[in-house]
């Protein structure tokens, strides 16, 4: 009994420090609540080639050596943290910094390379949306900003690489935090890379990215990584050096062997082609969803400025449940001297459950493995009504679940999930979390009698304006961006490359992915589409029952130019006040009426006019 309370309350004080303890790890991370305070207005300093732990750290000649020191401290306001390169950090820096309005707490890393290793670095469990394939594994982490506000982190120059899969950086309950000119990367990307050189009637020569490394026994090739390993799998991703184009491709790969030729070089035999074709590079990864790029969790006031990504693992930069976030001037590419094709392994932008504004501007997005920008909330099923005012709801999809969808005080809205519209609204009084995908929420008011099980509900409450302009979006195998927000949107002034799917997808569905919510005010002007997949713009939620009301409401797209490879530009359906006017169709072949290019299904309050076609034969 005494060794069951010695345990309970080991397990209450890890709880109360805020972290997660790996087990056997030879470096300890100390929690929020055990930290030495700072007095303020202090510099500080980290000089892993010449520094020495032992020292006060106040001065660039007695500077600390590693990151632990930092980690033991909580900052204050005015405190200056100089980190200086290049190094290799066996730790995670876990900042916790105070700073106020007038005084911020700025973190500077010097210009260097900044290796991150996964093997003593601090982990902890998130549920993290459209994510959870291994949702209960700590994910290593290699920039920890916990509970922290006004901190200007200063990184021009300076490259954070991966060691493993880690999440590169994380905010997490902190507010008005500003990331500057960090460039971030991995030493082993988890995306593979391959050029087909030469094809034969049973043979094709393969050359594997240096990156990309490999081995290859019993005629099995497997890729190997930092602390990973997998065999590859029918899911590739194929890039057109020539056209710029990317997209997905199936190859089967039962009966494939393969022997080495050379250095980096590999020849891999079939009895017929599975899909090899000269020239083309491949890409092939493991799709468990096991990680994320960057992750912001619960915080406000976020802002990430000429930010460089090269590489990141996982599905992106998650921004869930965070208020105010602005993207300005972030490159999502791999660097320009790497030869490398892929820098996101899934999403590059991902927003669940956000409010306040989402802005993203003069930004370049490209070389992903599944879209460039996905917004939306999540819908959560009814399953049982206990009380008038109580509603037990459930998380649906295996990869989003467990993360904190409600707090007291957020309105609601009920919605069908045939029809997918709104009948009903609420405010939560309590919520009591059953278990990981089961929520039993209490409200101030009754439930409306109408409510039926297995409809859906939504926090309005935590639902953003988006601000989505003068950014490129290249290279992009599915969508360009999807949008669904009850509030404002403006797309405009962007230029859509050769996206595969749709350039701009507005859904909004109860039935597979649960990405909530409807349109209301949309507006998508002065953009470019070039050659993007049919049609550039679908609007299409996931109703199965047609009514009068629409889902979506109240969108106009204008003066926009589109640059065609076939006829259909614009679809929408089950939407009403749709203005699609003055926009620019350029399409190959034969003559086609408007009807053609723009098309409706179940809409009402259509409005057509000014638009201009010109067909090149």
């Amino acid at each position: 009994m005494r060794r069951n309370y010695r345990y309970l309350v080991f397990l209450l004080l890890v709880a109360a420090f805020h972290i997660t303890l790996p087990a056997c790890a030879a470096i300890q991370y100390t929690g929020v609540n055990g930290r030495i305070i700072s007095p303020g207005n202090t510099g500080y300093y980290v000089d892993a080639a010449k520094g020495d732990d032992a020292n006060t750290g106040t001065s660039r000649y007695k500077a600390w050596k590693t990151l632990k020191q930092v980690n033991s401290r909580i900052f204050s306001a005015g405190d200056r943290i100089t980190i200086i390169g290049p190094a290799e950090f066996k730790e995670s820096l876990f900042l916790v910094a105070r700073g106020n309005s007038e005084k911020h707490i700025k973190l500077t890393f010097l210009k260097g390379t900044y290796d991150f290793y996964t093997e003593t670095s601090f982990k902890r469990q998130f549920f993290i949306s459209n994510t959870n394939d291994d949702a209960y594994t700590p994910k290593a982490i290699a920039i920890y900003i916990d509970s922290s506000r006004y901190v200007d982190i200063e990184a021009g120059g300076a490259k954070m690489v991966m060691r493993g899969k880690m999440i590169e950086t994380c905010i997490d309950h902190s507010e008005n935090i500003i990331i500057h000119g960090a460039t971030y990367d991995y030493h082993r990307p988890t995306v593979s890379e391959l050029q087909v050189l030469k094809t034969g009637d049973n043979f094709a020569e393969l050359k594997i990215h240096p990156d990309s490394k490999y081995s290859i026994k019993d005629s099995m090739l497997t890729w190997e990584g930092e602390s990973w390993r997998y065999n590859s799998i029918s899911l590739w991703q194929v890039f057109n050096p020539a056209t710029g184009n990317l997209q997905r491709t199936n190859i089967n790969m039962d009966g494939l062997k393969y022997a080495e030729t050379g250095n980096n070089l590999v020849r891999v035999y079939f009895k017929s082609n599975p899909g090899f074709k000269t020239g083309l590079i491949y890409q092939n990864r493991d799709i468990t969803r096991d990680c994320t790029g960057i992750f912001l969790l619960r915080s406000k006031n976020l802002r990430l400025k000429n930010v460089h990504i090269n590489f990141m693992h996982g599905m992106g930069v998650v921004s869930q449940f965070c208020q105010n976030i602005t993207i300005d001037s972030v490159f999502v590419r791999p660097a320009l001297n790497s030869g490398r094709t892929s820098a996101a392994w899934a999403d590059v932008l991902h927003f669940s459950g956000c409010r306040g504004k989402i802005v993203i501007t003069n930004s370049y997005l490209s070389g992903a493995n599944d879209d460039a920008v996905n917004i939306h909330g999540t819908y959560l099923r009814i399953i049982n009504k206990p009380l008038a005012n109580q509603l037990l709801v459930r998380f649906m999809h295996n990869q989003t679940f467990g993360f904190e969808a409600f707090e007291q005080g957020d309105s609601i809205a009920l919605i069908h999930a045939k029809s997918l519209l709104q009948y009903g609204t609420n405010v939560v009084s309590r919520v009591e979390k059953i278990n990981d995908k089961d929520v039993l929420l209490t409200f101030k008011k009754p439930v409306t009698e109408t409510m039926e099980l297995n409809d859906v509900i939504e926090n309005v409450t935590w639902t953003p304006e988006v601000y989505i302009a003068h950014d490129t979006i290249a290279r992009i195998p599915t969508r360009g961006v999807l949008v669904t927000t009850r509030r404002k949107a403006i797309i405009e002034k962007n230029v859509f490359e050769g996206t595969n799917n749709s350039a701009i997808s507005i859904a909004d569905d109860a039935a597979s992915w649960y990405e909530s919510g409807m349109i209301s005010n949309l507006l998508i002007r002065y953009n470019k589409f070039n050659l993007c997949g049919e049609p550039a713009i679908v609007i299409a939620p996931e109703n199965t029952q047609s009514s009068t009301q629409k889902v979506h409401n109240h969108i106009v797209i204008t003066q926009n130019i589109f640059n065609l490879s076939s006829p259909v530009a614009i679809a929408a359906k089950s939407s009403a006040d749709i203005s699609v006017v003055n926009n620019y169709f350029n399409l190959p072949g034969v003559a086609v009426k408007e009807t053609d290019i723009v098309k409706f299904e179940d809409c009402a309050d259509i409005h057509l006019s000014g638009n201009k076609i010109s067909v090149k034969k």
